[in-house]
């Protein structure tokens, strides 16, 4: 149950990715790692542990052997949901109320966002005696809405309705003539003249919470990725040192095709890599020829009323344990090497892994693993958790599956995994 705890208070400590990445900062924090600057020359030594971000949304962690830098272990996820995104002429006054402007983030199940407590969070730019800051704001109470058109004015609703995210999807703050600028400020903590622009997002305000006969799973916003995060930061700190170097990804932006600087497609990855063999005295390109990385998204458990859109025997179910993802077009990099050497991880360590595969007439989506690996190569598997309604304002997982994927990644850090040449690998 401390984990389930745990991953409840990591989703509601992280309305957005910069909330996300705030959290990931104490955990390590708290459990010795030190903080960097991409600003600043780095100074690192050996059996010390370390984290930089980026954009105040993507971090990296990683955590240095005493001995000689052999190769780097490397988990990846993202920090990122669906969801809308304010745009900056963000509120106006109609009939009566004043309705946020706002845009798509993401691909989300848009029909579920209507009818439930809603407020902003993200970050600001304020204006300081210093410069200019960055400060993360969530206005922590129910302050939107997007209300359904009744049945009434609507008789279809029940058949399929297309909706406009332009006309349909526009929250509601209150009266005609609410200032938003002023809540935003109050929130910051500054007057509304020091604000000089920021990233705010709608987002979903209901708390996780178990369900199930006997409590077997949890309903959450953001478990898409926010799962895989947590785990990934909480094996990471739990895992004993090694004689690699571990490595903590979590990216932002992957939910509109990482192509951003602080994205698993820019060069953020590659460069930290470069800064710790560089610091080491090492040889980047070897280290990267013997690395694996683990790239952990979460998969599409069975659904009960549609299992005729799964393949029949590719099709995985919450807490059934660890998902090792399969596409012959390498939307997932998982591959015969990858995973024989990431189940061999599992079963030592008593955690069971299911195998997932789209329908072959059924496109499906595309994750980290590929994209970072345009920058750094190395051998790689995409596993995920099992979870139902991806992408919806709440999503449902496995608790069982919460403590898999933490002792498989710890595992995962606490073998050594020898690249000894192409086609042969040892772990120990």
């Amino acid at each position: 149950m401390d984990n389930i705890k745990g991953l409840k208070d990591f989703i509601k400590a992280s309305p957005t990715a910069f909330h996300a990445v705030d959290a990931l900062k104490r955990m390590l924090s708290t459990a010795g790692f030190e903080a960097l600057d991409e600003c600043q020359a780095w100074r690192l030594e050996r059996g010390h542990s370390y984290y930089v971000t980026r954009n105040l949304s993507s971090l990296i962690a990683f955590r240095i052997p005493e001995g000689k830098l052999d190769h780097f272990q490397i988990t990846a996820s993202h920090s990122d949901s669906p969801a809308f995104k304010l745009k900056p002429a963000s509120k106006r006054d109609c009939q009566g109320y004043a309705v946020l402007n706002v845009e798509k983030y993401g691909g989300m199940i848009m029909t579920t966002w209507f009818d439930r407590p809603l407020s902003i969070a993200g970050r600001v730019i304020i204006e300081t005696p210093e410069g200019m800051e960055a400060r993360l704001v969530s206005i922590d109470r129910d302050l939107a809405l997007i209300p359904n058109m009744p049945i009434h004015f609507n008789r279809q609703v029940n058949d399929g309705v297309k909706l406009n995210p332009q006309v349909d999807m526009l929250p509601i703050i209150g009266p005609a003539g609410t200032d938003l600028n002023a809540l935003i400020a109050s929130a910051a903590g500054v007057s509304p003249e020091q604000i000089l622009g920021g990233d705010l997002f709608l987002v979903n305000r209901d708390a996780p919470r178990l369900w199930g006969a006997n409590n077997e799973y949890i309903a959450s916003p953001r478990l898409d990725d926010l799962m895989c995060a947590y785990t990934s930061a909480q094996a990471l700190i739990e895992a004993k040192p090694s004689e690699h170097v571990d490595v903590l990804c979590v990216f932002d932006n992957e939910e509109v095709g990482s192509g951003t600087r602080q994205g698993a497609d820019s060069t953020l990855l590659f460069e930290i890599l470069c800064r710790i063999a560089g610091a080491m005295g090492e040889g980047l390109e070897t280290m990267l020829a013997r690395s694996f990385m683990v790239s952990a998204d979460n998969a599409h458990a069975i659904h009960p009323n549609h299992p005729e859109q799964y393949d029949a025997e590719n099709r995985v179910a919450m807490n059934g344990g660890v998902v090792v993802k399969f596409n012959a077009n390498q939307k997932y990099t998982s591959d015969g090497v990858s995973l024989a050497v990431f189940e061999a991880i599992c079963k030592r360590a008593g955690v069971p892994v299911q195998h997932f595969a789209n329908r072959s007439d059924i496109a499906g989506g595309s994750t980290l693993g590929n994209i970072a690996n345009t920058h750094a190569s190395m051998i790689s598997v995409d596993i995920g958790l099992a979870q139902l309604a991806m992408h919806s304002a709440n999503e449902s997982a496995g608790n069982k599956d919460i403590d898999y994927m933490i002792n498989a990644l710890r595992a995962f850090h606490e073998t050594e995994i020898r690249v000894v040449r192409d086609g042969f690998i040892q772990i120990r």
